[in-house]
C-alpha cells in the first residue's frame, strides 16, 4: 500500500533521522545568491524549510523579515533549538497551500521535489499568488529522474520550463556550477520573476 505523504509522513522522517536530502549546511548556490543581496528588509519565505540552514544563514547576516514554513513540527523544533534568536512569529507550522501573505522572495530548496508531481502546477500557482508584483522565486531543482518512486520526485529543465513559463519569466535557469559533489551535474539554479499573466 502506498504511504500517504502528509504531515505525519514528514514528521516521522525527522524523528527517525531519515532525511537524506539534508546536507547539514546551506547549499552553495543559495549561499552565493544570498551574499549578493543588498536589501536586508526584503520579505523572504522558505517553504518546506526542514532544518533551514538557509534561514539561519540569512538571520545571521541580518535579514530582518525571513519566514520559514514546514509541515513537520519536529523540523521546526530542531530549528528553534539551533537558532534560538530567530523570531518565533516567523516560524510557521502549516500546510504551504493554506498560507496567506505577500513576499518579495520565495526560496526553493528541496521542497518542490518533495511534492507529488500532481501538485506541481498548484505549487506554481501558489508561489505566484504569494509573491508581490515583480517578486522572485529563486532556488535549486533536481535535473534528473529518480529510480525510486519518491519522494524525492525528479524532472528536467524542459518540464520545469513548461510548468513555470506561463507565470514567471526566467532571469537565470542554468546547470549549477557550484553544487556539492554528491549533486554535481544534477541540479539547476533558477531565478524566476513573477509575471502578471494570471491576475
Amino acid at each position: 500500500m502506498k504511504q500517504k505523504i502528509d504531515k505525519y509522513f514528514w514528521n516521522n522522517r525527522y524523528i527517525s533521522g531519515t532525511i537524506g536530502w539534508d546536507i547539514g549546511k546551506i547549499s552553495n548556490p543559495l549561499r552565493e545568491y544570498f551574499d549578493q543581496l543588498k536589501n536586508k528588509e526584503k520579505t523572504i519565505l522558505i517553504p518546506g524549510c526542514g532544518n533551514s540552514y538557509e534561514a539561519e544563514y540569512l538571520h545571521k547576516k541580518g535579514f530582518a523579515n525571513v519566514y520559514i514554513l514546514d509541515y513537520s513540527s519536529k523540523a521546526l523544533e530542531n530549528f528553534k533549538l539551533r537558532v534560538p534568536s530567530f523570531p518565533r512569529n516567523n516560524i510557521i507550522n502549516k500546510d504551504f497551500f493554506s498560507l496567506n501573505g505577500k513576499f518579495d522572495l520565495i526560496i526553493e530548496q528541496t521542497f518542490f521535489c518533495a511534492l507529488e508531481k500532481k501538485r506541481r502546477y498548484q505549487y506554481v500557482l501558489k508561489i505566484h499568488d504569494l509573491l508581490k508584483k515583480g517578486g522572485k522565486a529563486v532556488g535549486v531543482l533536481f535535473n534528473q529522474k529518480f529510480e525510486t518512486e519518491g519522494p524525492p520526485f525528479g524532472g528536467n529543465k524542459q518540464e520545469y520550463y513548461n510548468l513555470f513559463s506561463n507565470y514567471f519569466q526566467f532571469k537565470v535557469f542554468n546547470n549549477c556550477y557550484n553544487s556539492i559533489s554528491q549533486r554535481s551535474k544534477r541540479e539547476l539554479f533558477f531565478i524566476a520573476i513573477k509575471t502578471q499573466n494570471s491576475e
